[in-house]
């Protein structure tokens, strides 16, 4: 099975979370990334540029209507909705907020998992809201992989519990195994199906 794309939710440390799962990895990593942390205008931009000073693959805000493309990170600007079409561009709406967020990573998981469908990996790491577990269900029901941050290893604990209850997960991890499942879903094998 070839996983061609990543999408990660976060709140309360999610940015020290992402960091440390996006660090390790290599340039023309093949998979994209597309990441809702719940922020603030002034956080987003300093979260990408410290992102991009301390990362390898290639981080930007998203786009809207740009194309997806493997080994890049995408990150869903502030006070708009992420959402993945089905030609593999990123859209922005200003619907309402979805589980007090916006952007929700809802919204993005449940694009994401109609386009990509056994072809996603959702992940949802450490947050004080349920947000993302709908989207989990959606990506559960395609055929999706679900990786959950183990609660005792997060910031907050809230959002992987609830999602973890919300819907069968496949891995409940540290972030280092996060980091290393990864490279072995994505990496190992599509080198194998070369």
């Amino acid at each position: 099975m070839k996983y061609r794309t990543i999408v990660i939710g976060s709140s309360a440390g999610g940015i020290d979370a992402i960091e440390k799962i996006l660090k390790p990895l290599k340039k023309g990593f093949p998979a994209a990334v597309l990441i809702v942390q719940h922020l603030s205008n002034y956080s987003s931009g300093y979260m990408i540029k410290h992102l991009n000073d301390v990362c390898n693959i290639n981080v930007k805000e998203a786009d809207e209507k740009e194309k997806i493309l493997l080994g890049n990170v995408y990150v869903a600007p502030a006070n708009y909705h992420l959402l993945v079409e089905k030609d593999e561009t990123m859209s922005f709406t200003v619907d309402p907020k979805v589980n007090h967020s916006r952007p929700a990573i809802d919204v993005l998981f449940e694009s994401a998992a109609e386009v990509y469908r056994d072809e996603l990996i959702g992940i949802i790491l450490t947050g004080a809201s349920s947000d993302g577990s709908k989207g989990l269900k959606k990506i559960k029901d395609f055929g999706g992989i679900i990786i959950v941050q183990d609660p005792g290893t997060a910031e907050s604990i809230f959002m992987p519990n609830t999602a973890i209850k919300a819907v069968e997960v496949d891995y409940i991890l540290t972030l280092d195994e996060i980091r290393n499942k990864l490279i072995e879903l994505v990496v190992n094998i599509n080198e194998k199906q070369k």
